[in-house]
Order: C-alpha cells, then sequence, then structure tokens
C-alpha cells in the first residue's frame, strides 16, 4: 500500500486516516481499496470516528462498496470466509451512528441480511459482525420509519430467536424486542404472535424459579411482553405464561417486600388485568385471596401516595398509583359480578369499604389539583377511575362528591373544548380507547356517574349551575358525528355508542325531574333539533337499536314539554322524528306460536330480543311518552294510521290469548290506543272495525271500552 501503518498519536492517527480516506477514493484496484479499508474499520471499531470523519468515510465509499462487501464470498487468502462481511457491516454500523444515514433505504433494505446473521451460527470470530447487526438495527429502530421496515421485513422473528438460542448478544435482542413493542406492539403480535408467546413463556418460567433479585428485574421486563390482544388466553402456551406469571406474583405479594420491590410487582399485575381482566386468576380460595390482597394492596398505595402532599411527586411514582387505579378498578369489577363470583360475600365488603378510603384519598388529591396541572396524564388517570366508582357506588362519599362536582365538570369541559392533547400514562386504559374521538375525553368516563346523580335533587342542582346540560349537548352533538361518520357494517357497540347511550340517559333524568329547565335553557331545543334529524337516520341500521331506542324515548319525552316550539309545528324533521317513533314502538312485538299452548301469544319481535333487555324500560316509557304527544299533536294519529299500527296491534291482540300479555303491556298499548281514539274518528272506526270492544273486554282495557262506547 501507499500508506504507513495507523500511528499511536492521536494527530498521525487522524492525518493517516485521512490519507485512508484519499487512497478509498482513488484506487486503482481492490488490493489498494481493501488495504486502506482495514485501516479505516480499525479507526471506526477503535471508536476513534467523529461525526465529520464518519461523513467523509461516508462520503469516500458510500453505500455501494459496504454492499459489495457483504455479497461477497471469496475472502482474501489467509482471512477468515466472514472477513468481507465483517468489514461492511462494520461500516454500516458506523454510517447507522449518523442519524440521517440510519433511516436510508440502502441501510432498510439491509434489515433480511441483519436478520440472517442474527439467526447464523456464531463462532469466536464472528461476535464483532453480531455486535454491529445489533447496533445498526438500534439505529433503524429510533428512525421515523425504521419500526415499520423492521416489523414488515422479519426481525422481531430474528429477535425473538437470538434471544432464545441464548448465543452473543442475546440480551440486546431483548432490549431491541422491547423498544420494537413499545412503538409498534399491535403490528408485532399480529404478525408474530407465536414467537413472542415462546419469549413470553421463557421469561414467565424464569420469573417463576427466580429466588433472587433476578425476579424483581423481570417483574420490570414482563409487561412489555403482555399484549392487550387475545393470544394469552387463546392457547395453552398462553394460559400457561399466565398460570406461571400468577404463581410468581403470588410468591412475591405473599411476601414481606421493599417498596422497589412492591412498585414493579403492582405494575405487572395492572399490565396482566389490562391484558386480559381477572382471567389469569384462577377460582378457589387462594385465587380469590390473591385477588383480595392485589386490591388491598393498590388501595393502600394510593392512600400512602395522595393523602401526603409531596409523595405523589416523587419519580415514578404516578406510574404505580395508575397501575393500582387499573387493580381497583378490577376490585369494582368483581365486588359487583354475580355469575361465578372470584370473591366471596365477606371479602367484596371488606374490600368495598377499603376501595372507599382509597376513593377518599383521590378526591382529596384531585381538589388539591390546580389550573396548570389539568393536562396532566395523572390527572385523567384519576379523573377516570373516580369515574368508575360513581359509576357502581352512589351511596358512599356521596357528600365529598358534591363538593368535587364543579373541579369535574370544568376539567371535562377543558378537555372536551381543548380536544387535550395529554397522553395517557402507560396504566391508564383499562380498555380500548377505540370509537373515541377525544385524545383525552373525560366526560366517557364520568357519564356513568353523572347518570345517577341527576336522579338526586342537590347532585342534579349542582351540575346544573355548573353547566353541565350545555356541555352534555356539545358532547352529545360531538358523538353523534362521530358515530354517523364511522361505518355503518355491523360492529361491537363503540364506546361512542355507549357515551351517546349514556348521555341520553343523564337527559332523561332531568327532562323527568326538571321540566321547566328543558323549557327555559335553548340547549334543550338545539338538543331536540339533533334527535329530530338523527333517529331516521338511525332506525333502519338494527345494529344500533339500543341507541334508537333511548334517542327515540328521550325525542318523545322532550316533545311532550316542547309542544309549542317552532321545530315541532308540523315541519319536515318533525314528522319524520315522529314517524320513526311510531315504527320503533310498533314494531316491538308480534303475535307468534305459544310454546306452552296451541295458541298464538303476543311476543318481542325477532329483530328486537337480542336488545329487549336494555331497551324495555325505553319502550315502556316511550309509549307513555307518545300517549302524552298525541293530544298536543294533531297530525300524529295521521301517521299511525299510515303506518298501519292499529290495523296490526288489533289482529295480534285478537288472535293472541289475553293471558299471555303482561299488564304493564295491556296498560301502554291502551295508553296510546284510548288517546289516538279521542283525537281521531278515523283511528276510533278502525279499532271498532277490528273488533276493537271484543278484545278491549278480553284484555280488560276499561278506558279503552269506555272511549269506543262513546258516541
Amino acid at each position: 500500500p501507499r500508506f504507513p501503518a495507523m500511528a499511536s498519536d492521536s494527530g498521525d492517527r487522524h492525518a493517516t486516516l485521512k490519507r485512508c480516506l484519499g487512497v478509498l477514493r482513488d484506487a486503482r484496484n481492490d488490493s489498494e481499496q481493501f488495504a486502506a479499508l482495514l485501516l479505516v474499520t480499525k479507526a471506526v471499531r477503535a471508536g476513534e470516528v467523529d461525526a465529520k470523519t464518519r461523513r467523509q468515510i461516508f462520503d469516500a465509499i458510500g453505500f455501494t462498496f459496504p454492499t459489495r462487501l457483504l455479497i461477497s464470498r471469496q475472502p482474501p487468502a489467509d482471512c477468515p470466509p466472514h472477513t468481507f462481511r465483517a468489514l461492511g457491516l462494520t461500516l454500516l454500523a458506523c454510517f447507522c451512528t449518523d442519524p440521517e444515514l440510519a433511516g436510508h433505504s440502502q441501510i432498510l433494505n439491509k434489515i433480511p441480511t441483519f436478520n440472517d446473521i442474527l439467526l447464523s451460527p456464531c463462532d469466536p470470530d464472528s461476535t464483532s459482525m453480531v455486535d454491529d447487526v445489533y447496533q445498526c438495527l438500534s439505529a433503524v429502530l429510533a428512525t421515523a420509519r425504521g419500526p415499520r421496515e423492521l416489523v414488515t421485513k422479519g426481525t422481531v422473528s430474528a429477535l425473538c430467536q437470538a434471544y432464545l438460542n441464548g448465543g452473543h448478544g442475546s440480551d440486546r435482542a431483548l432490549t431491541l424486542l422491547v423498544g420494537l413493542l413499545a412503538v409498534a406492539e399491535a403490528k408485532c403480535w399480529q404478525r408474530d404472535a407465536p414467537q413472542l408467546l415462546a419469549v413470553l413463556s421463557k421469561l414467565s418460567g424464569d420469573f417463576l424459579e427466580a429466588e433472587d433479585m433476578t425476579k424483581f428485574e423481570l417483574c420490570e421486563l414482563l409487561p412489555h411482553f403482555i399484549p392487550l390482544s387475545p393470544p394469552l388466553t387463546e392457547n395453552s402456551q398462553g394460559s400457561e405464561c399466565l398460570c406461571r406469571l400468577y404463581k410468581g406474583l403470588a410468591d412475591i405479594l405473599g411476601s414481606k417486600l421493599s417498596q422497589s420491590q412492591r412498585d414493579p410487582a403492582l405494575k405487572l399485575a395492572a399490565g396482566l388485568v389490562q391484558a386480559c381482566g381477572a382471567e389469569w386468576i384462577p377460582a378457589g380460595s387462594a385465587g380469590s385471596k390473591f385477588l383480595a390482597l392485589l386490591v388491598n394492596l393498590a388501595c393502600v398505595e394510593v392512600r400512602l401516595t395522595l393523602e401526603e402532599p409531596d409523595a405523589v411527586e416523587v419519580e415514578g411514582k404516578k406510574e404505580v398509583v395508575t397501575a393500582c387505579y387499573v387493580l381497583m378498578e378490577m376490585g369494582i369489577q368483581e365486588c359487583l359480578r354475580e355469575e361465578n363470583p372470584l370473591l366471596e360475600n365477606v371479602q367484596k365488603m371488606q374490600l368495598m369499604r377499603i376501595m372507599e378510603e382509597a376513593f377518599g384519598a383521590v378526591i382529596f388529591y384531585l381538589r388539591q389539583v390546580k389550573q396548570e396541572e389539568l393536562q396532566d396524564p395523572f390527572i385523567f388517570a384519576s379523573v377516570r377511575v373516580l369515574g368508575a366508582w360513581m359509576a357502581e357506588e352512589t351511596s358512599s362519599l356521596k357528600q365529598e362528591i358534591c363538593e368535587l362536582l364543579p373541579f369535574l365538570v370544568d376539567y371535562a369541559r377543558k378537555l372536551f373544548k381543548e380536544g387535550s392533547p395529554a397522553v395517557s400514562l402507560p396504566q391508564a386504559e383499562l380498555v380500548s380507547t377505540e370509537g373515541s374521538a377525544l385524545p383525552q375525553d373525560a366526560l366517557r368516563f364520568l357519564l356513568p356517574g353523572f347518570c345517577h346523580l341527576t336522579a338526586e335533587d342537590r347532585p342534579r342542582d349542582i351540575l346544573i349551575s355548573e353547566g353541565a346540560p350545555a356541555l352534555l349537548c356539545e358532547y352529545f352533538l360531538h358523538q353523534w358525528e362521530v358515530l354517523t361518520s364511522e361505518s355503518s357494517v355491523p360492529a361491537p357497540v363503540t364506546s361512542t355508542e355507549m357515551s351517546l347511550q349514556t348521555t341520553c340517559g343523564v337527559f332523561l333524568n332531568l327532562v323527568v325531574t326538571a321540566p321547566d329547565l328543558v323549557r327555559r335553557d335553548k340547549t334543550f331545543s338545539s338538543l331536540m333539533d339533533v334527535l329530530l334529524k338523527s333517529l331516521p337516520l338511525l332506525l333502519p341500521q338494527k345494529h344500533h337499536l339500543v341507541l334508537a331506542a333511548n334517542i327515540a324515548t328521550l325525542g318523545l319525552m322532550m316533545a311532550r314539554i316542547l309542544a309549542g316550539s317552532a321545530a315541532l309545528q308540523g315541519t319536515q324533521s318533525a314528522e319524520e322524528f315522529f314517524g320513526a317513533a311510531i315504527r320503533f314502538l310498533s314494531q316491538a312485538h308480534t303475535a307468534q306460536a305459544d310454546p306452552s299452548s296451541d295458541g298464538l301469544a303476543v311476543a318481542v319481535s325477532p329483530a328486537y330480543v337480542s336488545a329487549w333487555d336494555d331497551i324495555r324500560e325505553l319502550w315502556l316509557l316511550g309509549m307513555q311518552a307518545l300517549a302524552g304527544c298525541i293530544p298536543l299533536f294533531p297530525w300524529l294519529p295521521d301517521a299511525a294510521l299510515q303506518a298501519r299500527w292499529l290495523e296490526g296491534l288489533s289482529q295480534s291482540l285478537s288472535r293472541a290469548a289475553p293471558a299471555s300479555v303482561d299488564f304493564e303491556l295491556i296498560t301502554a298499548f291502551q295508553a296510546v290506543l284510548v288517546e289516538l281514539a279521542r283525537a281521531s274518528e278515523q283511528c276510533r272506526g278502525v279499532i271498532l272495525s277490528h273488533h276493537g270492544v271484543e278484545w278491549a273486554n278480553l284484555y280488560g282495557m276499561a278506558a279503552l271500552e269506555q272511549c269506543l262506547a262513546e258516541q
């Protein structure tokens, strides 16, 4: 070669490196270039290359030369077979320390090569190649396109195998997997579930067997490998993992622990709850004691942290308390579970008392929150878990919750208006946020509690004075827009639809208990406009039947109060709404063969059967409201006649056995029939022509009989 060996002095080394770069640029043949390259890679491996020099190396040789080295199968004389490959990888690892180069397509298209090297047998001479591959993959992971490219090009599977093989650098494989799962968990599990389960299987086995500090280190690591998707409960390998994790956690939590040992265990337990509820805890005495202990520890941690002014600001403490919230939410669900309960009644009562104290601490903490702290995801997690308690437990902490209501309404309003950019803490989501268009939708979690509270005088007055009705109306409008933009294909009920249903429940309470508010507050006129337009769109989509029932009933109840408003004076939207409401009410029942006799019975229509438990009360209330609307809207009897409801109902009642129709149903039918007969001579004529007097007598409908008998 035309240059000396690498000098020992730093300045001389840089001068030599510079000359080597010149040779790389001007080399007349491969042997000259190779000799220069050896010195360059030696400097690279020694870590003697700064950013400027690295760029000079890249400018001198680009990606072409390392690519040639990677695919070359003929090493120089007296060199190991992988010499060229090792040199190429060293150069690529050097380039990858520049983020711009790490995301270059020439690096990304080498991912399959990197994977192959990880899966190849590693002898002592090739460990540097493996190190370089890990350096390249780590750099790629840190780029914008990197994670997607790594997943689609099979790196997850390669890393899993490299870790399970336990060869050189297998710990780095695990670190890279953690990084990939952090940014692309769903895609990783979707594509490589069997390989990831194999890793989880090994980790859970190590976790169960470890009897030293490794057990607690694995507590920190394991949550990264617990998917929020079904693989854990769908096959035997996943179930075995859960069993080992349960036993390992039972060992830990049943022992005397320091704070630093308990915190990771609580976070791991919360991760398992998020993944599969309480399914990982076995039924029986041991399982129920473990569950009670878990919730108890979570409540103690919440109280210790939130009752001390500064404790919550300790680094990492908010993540631990948020994990405890997940465990408390599971505690609420398990205390309410009646079918195959994990807890005995005595345990449920004890846990409810303990949780009440913990929720007292949550309320205490939220009352100290300052305006500038509202974007903190921990505040959101605290409001969310309190919402879960308010949804189920309405009798305890009532005074404290009433005092906190102004803050809760204000907080929910701020997040809604700002479309808060705050992101959840790692453990903050117990259920999927799918379907909720707001990044931090606090109202979604508070609505069930508000629904209970609006049925009671004092909390209802506070909610009204804090402007909750106007906020809920805006929220309803927003969620309706989200729902109508979603696919119309039948799918599981989304959180958007659930929020709309619960908001209807809050408004129904206000309509029943505060009719004067409905009359005077413009909010309800705006809401009425939306209800008029939404029901005709919704009713034909049978998978939205529960929401349609809510909207129909709420609309009918409000129409009785707002009968004088312009929107309801025979407008097209009003007529379409009432037409849809009559279809909803009239199609709920039909005469069907009675299995217990040879005759017919009035039964719930097949299209309504699956939703009937959820809509039965709404249907009865809707019938009552419609009866109240008939005298107020002279054109309503015509709508009933157009729907041919009277003919259909008369035929059903004539053919069915009176004993098959319960009293509530008879009362509901009679109320509507009486009002239609009084309001319209034509309606009265249809009922009479279908033997109305006879079947009214058979069913004990005295008021209808009397009405039909009048001249």
